[in-house]
This record gives structure tokens, C-alpha cells and sequence, in this order.
């Protein structure tokens, strides 16, 4: 008999540990002399809108495991997760129940991902140690109809899309709405919530600046969508191929027309913005026809490598987003010898783990 996973968030330890994150970056960052640190708080349960599951067999039973730190043969039950929002919930459960009244669908069916949004669509995926065939895919329609959300099919190689895979997320910020392709697989913030106070935060970072936006790593166009009315123009870049299909698909269903997005790593969109590169990929695009103001950048763990930094410095405003407070803290060691800290921001996108995302404005320092 499995034991059962217990609830892996106290919402009781929400406030302290909130205030300890909040203490950790007022340290880290003193010696900067930024104001007042803004914090953006999470809900305290259900705030995560994907989730992935293991998928444990006992006999003809199965169910959803997560397993002990360093032990990965001893499976804990997760029947409920208080993390992962209503939705999730909902569907593990239904989902479960399907599945065990099909062998076919249970049949080495290893791990669950679901991938839900505020505005109350999912994607469930399905990933086996098995080659799909055309009965397992007579089966998982039947069960995609049952479920009453698209279901896709994975294993080695295979990849087997139903009807779509894709949401639809649909988020307020502002008062006003932006609707927003999020692909099975491609980055998203999964705290949705969160999200939208980020988007508005840098909304209002962006007013009364006037001129043009460059973005790099822009992802799906999460924050350039939402900022592009507050430019006369937005230039964007991002390497992955799957994240800029539906920057694509975004810019057309919110019906922006001073948006463009390009798929160039940070890398090559410096050496196309210094003229040290041609790219076809900007092609029709008169980068010096540009007045870029601003440039919003929120680049990965590993924060901005030597020749970006120099490239980011060279505009007046920077809005920096960052998942990662010590590569960040590193970065303004060299942005503030041409740049003063006006904004500082927390976002709560991670409770109850050590995970920080951090936003810092700078404008550049007045000369004598």
C-alpha cells in the first residue's frame, strides 16, 4: 500500500517566508542604495498553472507519485496538490479515473503533464514507454472527449497532437485584456496571478517615456504585447523557434501593429543592432530608423553575458526582469557606473521555495 504524499505548502508559513525572501534581496543589493523594495505577493495555494506527475504502477492500479528527496524507488501518492490550481486538481482526478478503466491507456504510461491557465483552458499530456499506434489513438480521443480538454500523446520520437497543442491563456492587466498562445513544452510563468502584476508593474515603468522598446529574450511576447502601446515602436528577439510562432500568433490576435519579433539569440541581435551582422531573419527591418528609449531585458538563470551588459548600458532606460537575484546583483555592478536604480521590485512567482523574481529599473545618470 502506497503512502500518501502530504500537502506539500503550508499556507500558515506563507507570510514569514515571504519576508525572508524580502530581507534576502535587501540585503544582496544594500549596497546599491535602491529604494524602497516593492513586493508583489502570491496567492497562498493553487497559484501554479502547470504540473508534471510521475506515474506509478502497483498491479492494475496506478496513481500520481512524487518521491523522497534521494530515494527515487519509493513512490508517494499525490492525491491532491495544493499548489497546482483548481483545475489541475480537478483533472488529476478525472483523468485518473478514466484511466483506469482503459489497460490500453494505462499501459506504460510513465508521467502526466498538465498545463492549465487563469482563464480556464488545458492541455494534458500524456508520455509513455511505448510507440503509439492508431488504437491507442481510437482510445485517446474517446478519452479527450470524456475529459473535455485536448490530450496529446508522447513517446520516443512520437509526438501525437489530437486536436491542438496549445492554451489560450486571456490576462488583465490594466483593465484591459491580452490573449496569449502558451505551447505544450515552450516557456510560460506558471504563476499567472503574479504574472499580470509583473506586466503591469512594467507598464508602469514604461509611462511617459516615449520613443521606441527593444526586448530581448521576449519568449511568447509576454511582456512585449502588453508594453506595446506604451511605444511608438517594439523590436524583439528570441532564439526559440517554438516561442516565436506564437509571439507570431499573439501580435495578430491582439491585433498590435508596432510589434515585430525576431528569432535571433541575445548574441546575434548585438552584433545586428552594432551593424557587425546581417541577418535575413531582419530583413525589411531599418534598424536605424529606430529611437530606441528603452530596452526590457529578462534573460535566463545565467543573467547577461559581458557584451550584452555592454550593449544594455548604451540606452537610457533599462527595465531588467531576472529569475536569479546573484546573477543580476553581478550585472548592476556594471550597470551602475552609468545607470541609477529608480525602481526595485519582487515578484512572488516561486512560494515556499528559494526561487526570487526580481525587477529593477534604471534611467540613465544625469551628466554635469
Amino acid at each position: 500500500m502506497s503512502e500518501i504524499f502530504p500537502d506539500p505548502i503550508n499556507p500558515a508559513e506563507y507570510d514569514t517566508q515571504l519576508a525572508e525572501k524580502k530581507a534576502r534581496l535587501n540585503s544582496l543589493f544594500a549596497e546599491f542604495a535602491p529604494p524602497a523594495l516593492e513586493v508583489y505577493d502570491s496567492a497562498v495555494s493553487h497559484y501554479r498553472l502547470r504540473a508534471e506527475f510521475r506515474l506509478w504502477h502497483e498491479g492494475d492500479r496506478c496513481f500520481y507519485a512524487m518521491f523522497e528527496p534521494g530515494n527515487r524507488k519509493k513512490a508517494l501518492e499525490v492525491r491532491e496538490f495544493n499548489i497546482a490550481s483548481p483545475l489541475i486538481n480537478e483533472l488529476m482526478k478525472k483523468l485518473l479515473a478514466e484511466i483506469h478503466t482503459s489497460e490500453l491507456l494505462r499501459r506504460r504510461l510513465f508521467q502526466v503533464e498538465f498545463l492549465t491557465t487563469l482563464s480556464g483552458d488545458a492541455l494534458i499530456t500524456l508520455i509513455y514507454h511505448k510507440k503509439l499506434d492508431e488504437s491507442w489513438e481510437a482510445e485517446a480521443r474517446k478519452l479527450q472527449e470524456r475529459i473535455g480538454f485536448p490530450i496529446i500523446g508522447r513517446s520516443r520520437k512520437q509526438k501525437l497532437v489530437l486536436e491542438r497543442d496549445y492554451v489560450t491563456e486571456v490576462l488583465t492587466v490594466d483593465g484591459k485584456q491580452y490573449s496569449y498562445r502558451q505551447i505544450e513544452g515552450g516557456f510560460t510563468q506558471p504563476n499567472g496571478e503574479v504574472n499580470q502584476k509583473m506586466l503591469s508593474w512594467a507598464r508602469s515603468a514604461s509611462d511617459d517615456i516615449g520613443g521606441d522598446l527593444v526586448e530581448m529574450y521576449c519568449g511568447n511576447g509576454n511582456f512585449s504585447v502588453a508594453l506595446a502601446d506604451k511605444y511608438e515602436r517594439v523590436l524583439a528577439t528570441e532564439i526559440s523557434k517554438t516561442s516565436v510562432n506564437a509571439a507570431q500568433v499573439n501580435i495578430a490576435d491582439n491585433q498590435i501593429d508596432n510589434l515585430i519579433i525576431a528569432r535571433l539569440s541575445s548574441e546575434e541581435f548585438v552584433q545586428a543592432l552594432r551593424g557587425e551582422r546581417k541577418f535575413t531573419r531582419l530583413e525589411g527591418v531599418d534598424l536605424s530608423s529606430y529611437d530606441f528609449r528603452t530596452v526590457l531585458v529578462d534573460p535566463p538563470r545565467a543573467g547577461l553575458d559581458d557584451e550584452s551588459v555592454k550593449q544594455t548600458a548604451g540606452y537610457d532606460n533599462i527595465i531588467y526582469i531576472s529569475c536569479n537575484p546573484d546573477t543580476l546583483h553581478a550585472n548592476l555592478t556594471e550597470l551602475i557606473k552609468t545607470h541609477d536604480i529608480v525602481r526595485f521590485a519582487m515578484f512572488d512567482q516561486f512560494p515556499y521555495t528559494h526561487h526570487i523574481e526580481t525587477g529593477v529599473v534604471l534611467k540613465r545618470k544625469a551628466t554635469s
